[in-house]
């Protein structure tokens, strides 16, 4: 068999809902590729660790916010999503209370909610991640 050289990530789509509207929380990033740009937070899934396991982690350590009830929400892996090589993502999903508030840390310069309907330009196919949460719960009402 062949040695496969692929990378797997999850990467977490956090919403809240504050009167009415819907907020997306998003990390600036610290570090290459796509430094100083918008993303969603996640990284790359440790060896011994599952998939859910990571994708909490990765919140934590990015924004300080502790959750776990995620929902997987499909796997996102076209060719060039990553400049540092082959990735595979998983993307889940959740909601947290309105009053949440995150914090930039590891390797993410800051940590804010942006409204769905004004979102910055974004890292990676981030934005192809985010339509597909919007577009599966449904918040086409709000926007």
């Amino acid at each position: 068999m062949r040695k496969q050289n692929i990378f797997v990530t999850v990467d977490a789509v956090v919403f809240q809902e504050v009167e009415k509207k819907v907020f997306l929380l998003l990390i600036q990033r610290k570090n290459l590729p796509f430094q100083n740009h918008w993303a969603l937070p996640g990284g790359f899934v440790e060896d011994s660790e599952d998939l859910d396991t990571a994708v909490a982690r990765e919140l934590l350590e990015e924004t300080g916010i502790i959750y776990s009830n995620f929902m997987q929400l499909k796997a996102f892996g076209k060719l060039g999503r990553d400049p540092r090589g082959r990735t595979i993502s998983v993307a889940f999903a959740g909601f947290t209370d309105a009053n949440t508030i995150p914090k930039g840390a590891d390797d993410a310069k800051e940590a804010k909610w942006f409204d769905i309907k004004k979102l910055p330009k974004l890292a990676f196919d981030h934005d192809d991640i985010i339509a597909f949460a919007i577009s599966h719960f449904h918040f086409n009402h709000h926007l």
